[in-house]
């Protein structure tokens, strides 16, 4: 069995409320959990929060919480894999056994059913041998990466590579945050770290890559996200109008 776990905490450092927040007319974890809904894989979708609000609001949605996450595992240093551990067990505790688990953040409206599917099916084909992040590919060259101090002051990461030119260089990759899946093995007690972790990877386009920290993150969402909308409406309507020509020149 598949479960999808949605991690959202009451307490947020930068953006008070963030998982709540008006995102274009929705609140903004109503986008996780539809794509998690409308990509049919999973057979339990699980928020996981500390705070009785959220959980109150989550339910308003029509998504049940079925317990609630300790406060301990809900403070400003605890990562995602302890929770992730703790929830399982949870489930297993109740008689039910998941095989692999989705981590999806709350904060992440431009996210679609099809790349939970499509990131699934990578998963899959290679045979769940590695957790999956999802990535998307630096604007730049990751050798012209560089440091900034509080003077101002720049500090190449890599000097001997800022003549290089851009098409000399290897493409480089960030996790992009959305999502990312487990099989229940990784995240088991007795779960051996390699030296050096690999993970599988899903690409998705820079216009669906933003991690929503600051208002700066949360204003180019929304602007990404309408203008996704946008061309959406567009190819329907240019599919309408293909279609309709089609059946008049029977």
């Amino acid at each position: 069995m598949k479960l999808a776990v949605i991690p959202a905490r009451g307490g947020s450092q930068r953006i008070k409320n963030k998982n709540f927040l008006d995102f274009c007319g929705k609140p903004m974890i109503a986008y996780a959990l539809e794509a998690a809904k409308k990509s049919r894989l999973f057979d339990k979708i699980h928020v996981s929060t500390e705070s009785v609000h959220i959980q109150s609001l989550v339910e308003e949605l029509e998504y049940p919480v079925d317990f609630l996450r300790p406060p301990e595992l809900a403070d400003n240093f605890t990562g995602l894999i302890p929770v992730l551990q703790w929830v399982l067990k949870q489930y297993h505790n109740r008689g039910l056994e998941y095989e692999d688990v989705c981590c999806i953040m709350p904060t992440a409206p431009l996210l679609e059913p099809q790349d939970l599917i499509r990131a699934y099916d990578v998963f899959s084909q290679n045979e769940k041998q590695h957790p999956l992040l999802v990535v998307a590919k630096l604007p730049v060259p990751v050798e012209w990466v560089f440091r900034r101090d509080e003077r101002g002051v720049l500090t190449s990461l890599t000097p001997e590579a800022l003549s290089s030119r851009s098409q000399d260089l290897k493409k480089a990759f960030y996790e992009a945050g959305p999502f990312s899946f487990f099989h229940a093995s990784h995240l088991s007690d007795h779960y051996e770290s390699p030296k050096e972790p690999r993970f599988l990877s899903y690409l998705l386009t820079r216009n669906r890559a933003v991690d929503i920290d600051d208002a700066d993150d949360l204003l180019l969402a929304k602007t990404l996200y309408l203008g996704n909308q946008a061309q959406k409406k567009d190819i329907s309507v240019e599919e309408r109008r293909m279609d309709y020509e089609k059946h008049q020149n029977r």
